[in-house]
């Protein structure tokens, strides 16, 4: 008689040779990724709307970054951009500067986590002073440097004190969970950011105020356009350099092809990854003319920063973001809206729908308006079970969020509205 063997699944031999870290946020194995689905080894279709944590904004394999890839592959993989200079690279720094005004200059690392170091060092460089303020429930990547400016777990901190000195957080506009006008709100938030000038750290020692120009892993909050703009006006008034981390809100996401653009504000500098090249290892530090100047050689840099094969793939996403994704987001955008409205309406489970464009949530609350995680949970087992994927946020674990690719149809976002009103109707 002999014995059956069970073949093992792919998270189960993660596990023999990965440590706890490397969990990911479901046990889903996938052999291949194409459009809008991933494949499973266990045979299911699944519908992506988590696009890699926005970062396949116009699916998987899309066909022209595939093509520009495999071309660039054969005429070159890594030259290294310390070393030479190579056609794509200059390409795509040309292309991120029309896209951002002009009078920029671009810097490529490989990661969101590594190009906000890049941020800090350079607000440091230029200004020549020490402070850093954030914002809490903020994330910028989890290296000691990024750790140090994070404020949505105080889990990516733990252990790792003492972090980087002269950080000091700020409070970011939630008018939902403060039960709050946005205008009430702004209001808050700038007197406590003026409080902290007066008892923390004098506004002439502060390099740079990095933020999110709307918050991802804090929760897909939406600041109120006020904010933003003082933000703006009490950096010119002092010096400081004004950051923004569009990681997660770039190339699309949000309707536009940067966030700052539904703000009516412009950056001194801004952080680019995630959706930059469809997948391949890349992102972009851009800033004014002015400050980059005032970078010298050798007080930063990197080995595969600006590779050629990813540097061909962003400039075919960048290129059909122009010519169908951008215009796609905003129409399904709006259309996804209106439906999470209408479940919030039916529902109330949904304490709000917040988001821009195709970056987009609704916060779960129980009966007491309390953060509901559990409910969370529910959808997001449900959801693979009927073969999509979903992806939570926010700091109370309360928030599902919805990371569908700029080039989303509707029947894909009514399937994934029916699959979410079943389970809020549990």
């Amino acid at each position: 008689m002999t014995t059956k063997t069970t073949k093992e699944t792919l998270a189960q031999r993660a596990e023999k040779v990965m440590p706890p870290i490397a969990k990911r946020a479901t046990e889903l194995g996938v052999v291949k990724a194409e459009g809008h689905y991933l494949y499973g080894e266990d045979g299911k279709k699944y519908l992506d709307f988590a696009s890699g944590v926005a970062v396949t904004n116009i699916g998987h394999n899309h066909p022209r970054v595939v093509e520009a890839a495999k071309e660039q592959l054969d005429e070159m993989i890594h030259a290294g951009h310390n070393v030479v200079y190579y056609p794509s690279y200059i390409e795509l720094a040309e292309k991120l500067n029309d896209l951002t005004g002009g009078d920029n200059m671009v810097y490529f690392s490989n990661s969101g986590a590594e190009v906000n170091e890049g941020a800090i060092k350079l607000a440091k460089k230029v200004t020549k002073r020490p402070a850093l303020i954030s914002f809490k429930r903020g994330f910028h990547g989890r290296t000691l440097g990024t750790t140090s400016i994070t404020a949505s777990s105080s889990s990516y901190r733990a252990d790792y004190e003492g972090l980087m000195p002269s950080v000091y957080y700020a409070d970011y506009p939630y008018a939902f969970y403060h039960g709050r006008t946005e205008e009430e709100e702004t209001d808050r938030c700038i007197a406590q950011l003026e409080e902290l000038f007066q008892l923390q750290v004098t506004p002439e020692q502060v390099a740079a105020i990095i933020m999110e120009p709307i918050q991802g892993e804090g929760g897909y909050i939406v600041p109120p356009v006020a904010f933003v703009q003082k933000i703006r006006e009490i950096c010119d008034k002092h010096g400081i350099l004004l950051i923004f981390d569009e990681i997660q809100t770039g190339f699309g996401r949000t309707g536009k092809m940067f966030a700052y653009e539904h703000f009516d504000v412009k950056p001194d500098i801004v952080t680019l990854a995630k959706g930059i090249a469809s997948g391949f290892p890349l992102s972009a530090l851009v800033a004014k003319r002015e400050y980059m100047e005032q970078w010298p050689a050798g007080t930063h840099g990197g080995t595969f920063g600006g590779n050629p094969v990813s540097c061909a793939a962003a400039i075919a996403t960048i290129d059909v973001l122009e010519e169908e994704g951008l215009e796609n987001a905003v129409k399904q955008g709006n259309y996804f809206k209106q439906q999470l409205q209408k479940l919030k309406e039916k529902h109330d489970s949904v304490g709000e729908v917040r988001g821009l464009g195709l970056m987009l949530a609704m916060e779960l609350v129980d009966e007491k308006g309390q953060p509901n995680p559990d409910k969370l949970n529910q959808i997001r087992k449900a959801g693979l079970e009927q073969g999509v994927i979903l992806l939570g946020c926010g700091t109370e674990k309360n928030v599902l969020r919805f990371i569908a690719p700029t080039t989303v149809e509707s029947a894909e976002i009514d399937r994934v509205i029916t699959l979410v009103d079943q389970e809020l109707s549990k």
